[in-house]
């Protein structure tokens, strides 16, 4: 429920690495191994297998750092798998820890940093959402949160995705009637809001509600949200009975909407739970065909609170239960976990993961093999899941793959592209331009790999769409080239689409014949007569122009490509838009901070006035030295 986040282990200390010679293959590997274990104390800790260029292939733990290690000399018990870790090995980092447990810790943050190639791989790493009640104001606020938890106040999640946290929010929104306008917002309202109006905040901005009877609903809705849904609904409904009884219909007709509010959210997030499930994170594992899914359910208070599909990777060749147990480690390094996890398996280090979950959450958290009663259902519900979730993700990865070939034989590529790159532009008029680019590949989108760039060029004229497209390019090769010269990482595109027609082309391709680079296919897709999505017109480097047949599967799939670019582009360039609204004059002035900054807005009513004032007047500010009046005056007015 609402948790905080531990100090992570600090590496730094008993820290020391032993290093090989660069001979690529397994004997080496072992005497480089064996040449370490020699420095080995009997002591828990973590270790790392290093390639020659210092790539970490490996991240472990062990109970004895010296026993542990010693197995990878004895090759021919290892499996195929490590057999080949070993030949790559040429150095090893050892990390000493005071217990098993911390060991495990840091393994699980390491992996995550470091993400080895022989590492079972937690691949969707996204954050997860959560409900934030705020302190430190005379009227909550309550809002959705995500990303790190430093705000002060009470956080309830995990939710599984923002379309369970949203619809909880909804519901909480009726129920309780709690503001979820920022402070700003909240400060300056002299009448209610539409939120007020369609029964879905209580108004405390405009005095509609005293504190004290805000303060009681936070109170309710803390309650409901730990899972105390009876005793508030109790509540409501003695309070409806009492508004009838003394004929104020008004307020009791208010209170049955909370009411049946409530009730909705009940039927809908209930699962029936016993006391032993009402905070559970059930976990069940399916796998078939090399293929590996892990599905989360998150129960808190009693509500399901949503469900997640994850798809660990590197997973060949790992026993099922080691699978399970790196991908629990890795998910709950950042995220909190239940008071009991509920597996559909037993795991040979449950109790070690136990308490490494239980120093990490600073509350004991229980791990348990659910076999019977209702936990069991639980588990088999998820196990269903799971393998749904397998057959799903097999489906459309057959599709995506037949569609990425079709798409190697239309442009005439060397093989099906694995990475893909989708580039769009965004402005009003040349004001606030921004670059955007999308990824996608054999997988699907690839979220985490989208990226922006602002386009500050004072060289570029506002609204030269082929200008604005010819720098993004130069910026994304140019630091491809820098980072990754050998193209060893992956991150070099097989294929890149450009939102655009010829002029757009020939810009991108100037700006990569500068760079040297001239393997990378660069396709721009335009809109075609009319602007008719099904028509468009794709340009080649060559000068080419084709189109599609308009039922084509791989138009389609081309289309939502480009229209993530374009969706990605539009909502950048609104946030932009947005900040740069909210930005002050006064925000660029050295020694301007957020006190002095009102002082002069509450002083000169703007910050025009602030700009155009005297010295004079700006020394008779409050709280402004003759020293910053001066700083003041020669920012805006530097030829004095």
């Amino acid at each position: 429920m609402s948790e905080t986040t531990p100090d992570r282990f600090s590496e730094e200390t008993a820290t020391y690495t032993v290093r090989g010679k660069d001979v690529p293959d397994l004997d080496r590997g072992v005497e480089t191994i064996r040449a370490v274990v020699k420095t080995l104390p009997i002591k828990p800790g973590v270790y790392r297998m290093l390639d020659a260029s210092g790539e970490v292939l490996y991240v472990g733990k062990a109970r004895a750092l010296k026993n542990r290690v010693t197995n990878y000399t004895q090759v021919t018990r290892l499996p195929r798998r490590l057999q080949r870790m070993v030949s790559q090995t040429r150095a090893m980092e050892i990390i000493t820890t005071n217990s098993e447990s911390e060991a495990l810790l840091l393994e699980a943050q390491l992996i995550k940093r470091y993400r080895p190639a022989y590492n079972v791989l937690l691949r969707d790493d996204k954050s997860f959402p959560f409900i934030l009640l705020r302190d430190g104001h005379e009227f909550a606020r309550i809002s959705k949160h995500r990303g790190a938890r430093v705000a002060k106040g009470s956080y309830y999640g995990p939710f599984a995705s923002a379309g369970a946290v949203g619809a909880t929010l909804n519901a909480l929104q009726k129920i309780f009637l709690l503001r979820s306008c920022t402070d700003s917002f909240f400060a300056n309202r002299d009448r209610p809001c539409l939120l007020h109006q369609i029964k879905r905040c209580s108004a405390p901005c405009t005095g509609r509600i005293n504190a004290e009877a805000y303060a009681e609903l936070v109170t309710d809705a803390k309650g409901f949200l730990s899972g105390r849904t009876q005793d508030v609904q109790k509540k409501l409904a003695g309070a409806m009975q009492a508004a009838a009884e003394t004929m104020d219909f008004e307020r009791a007709a208010v209170l049955r909407d909370r009411l049946k509010a409530l009730t909705y959210i009940q039927g809908s997030q209930a699962i029936n739970a016993t006391d032993a499930t009402t905070d559970a994170d059930v976990i069940a594992m399916a796998v078939d065909g090399g293929a590996v899914c892990v599905q989360v359910f998150f129960i808190r208070g009693g509500q399901n609170w949503g469900h997640r599909s994850f798809f660990p990777s590197h997973t060949d060749g790992v026993d099922e239960a080691e699978i399970l147990q790196s991908f629990l480690a890795q998910l709950y390094e950042d995220l909190p976990p239940a008071r009991e996890l509920l597996l559909d398996r037993a795991l040979p280090e449950a109790d070690l993961l136990a308490e490494a979950l239980s120093v990490r959450a600073e509350r004991k958290v229980t791990i348990r093999h659910a076999q019977r009663g209702n936990g069991r259902r639980l588990v088999e519900q998820a196990q269903r899941n799971a393998e749904e979730a397998i057959q799903r993700r097999r489906a459309e990865t057959t599709t995506q793959a037949k569609l990425l070939r079709e798409l190697a034989e239309i442009f005439d590529l060397d093989a099906p592209p694995s990475r893909i790159e989708i580039y769009d532009n965004s402005h009003i008029q040349g004001s606030n331009a921004l670059g955007a680019m999308v990824v996608a590949g054999p997988e699907g989108f690839r979220k985490g790999e989208y990226r922006k760039f602002n386009m500050k060029d004072e060289a570029i004229t506002p609204g030269d769409d082929f200008a604005m497209m010819k720098a993004m390019l130069f910026r994304r090769f140019t630091r491809l080239d820098r980072e990754d010269p050998d193209r060893e990482t992956g991150n070099w595109p097989d294929l890149c689409l450009i939102d655009g027609g010829k002029g757009q082309v020939s810009a991108v391709l100037a700006a990569l014949e500068e760079l040297g680079v001239a393997d990378v296919t660069i396709i721009g897709v335009a809109k075609g007569p009319d602007r008719n999505a099904g028509r468009e017109i794709f340009h080649l480097p060559s000068g080419r122009e084709m189109t599609l047949p308009p039922n084509a599967p791989v138009l389609y799939f081309l289309q939502r490509l480009r229209d993530e670019a374009h969706r990605f582009a539009i909502g950048a360039h609104r946030a932009k838009r947005s900040k740069a609204i909210t930005q002050s004059l006064l925000d660029d002035v050295p020694g301007i901070g957020p006190a002095r900054k009102k002082a002069l807005l509450m002083h000169f009513g703007t910050s025009r006035s602030v700009k155009g004032a005297t010295l004079e007047d700006l020394e008779k500010a409050p709280g402004i030295s003759k020293a910053m009046a001066l700083a003041i005056w020669h920012h805006f007015h530097p030829n004095g």
